[in-house]
């Protein structure tokens, strides 16, 4: 008897017809869920039914939500640490670059309160899951901090440690971004904040 190939594995789920892999689809999804409602709002079913799939299509490639919610994060954050590259490696000042990034990260955080999220994430996740987003993150500084060494060098900026500017740049943006999700007025929209963040930022790098 010929057995004719089935085109997936055993237990794998059928195509959802959609030119994006469902694994793909899946994590875009679900990121998106995550940052908006936090994790113990987001149950796996609805993820499922936002992609169209069944929840056990969603099982079928992340075993348990925490799995799903790391998977989501890693990925989040590969895209952030393409986009922080591609922004930082402009061949224009860094005063500019800084303030393109700022802008970029306020508009995408909006509506998403960041320290809130992160402790939660802490609360949810296993030792090695917290540690394989810390890695993911430390990309992210990385990038920033070699634009910080390599604008010493020109006389751009004065010389400091390059690892705490990093952190102290990302950590207003972080505090802009909780002004804004919460509505508090400090600022009317993510291109101010990010326009008084550079300057307050810029002002501590200069000699």
């Amino acid at each position: 008897m010929e057995y004719k190939n089935i085109g997936r594995s055993l237990g794998r789920p059928k195509s959802s017809g959609l030119e994006q892999p469902t694994d793909e689809l899946i994590l875009a999804v679900a990121g998106g869920l995550f940052l908006r409602k936090g994790f113990q709002k987001v149950p796996v079913e609805e993820v499922a039914i936002a992609c169209n799939v069944t929840k056990a299509t969603v099982y079928y490639y992340y075993s348990t939500k925490a799995e799903l919610f790391t998977a989501a994060m890693l990925a989040m954050m590969k895209r952030v640490h393409e986009r922080t590259v591609q922004i930082l490696t402009e061949n224009t000042p860094l005063h500019e670059r800084l303030l393109i990034l700022a802008e970029a990260h306020l508009q995408a955080t909006t509506t998403i309160d960041l320290n809130t999220f992160l402790r939660e994430s802490h609360q949810v996740l296993n030792a090695q899951q917290i540690q394989n987003m810390k890695e993911a993150e430390k990309k992210i500084f990385q990038v920033l901090e070699l634009e910080l060494e390599k604008a010493i060098k020109k006389e751009e900026i004065r010389k400091v440690n390059t690892t705490f500017a990093a952190h102290a740049y990302i950590s207003l943006l972080r505090m802009g971004n909780q002004n804004l999700s919460n509505d508090s007025g400090l600022f009317q929209d993510p291109q101010e904040a990010a326009r008084e963040i550079l300057h307050f930022y810029w002002e501590s790098l200069q000699r």
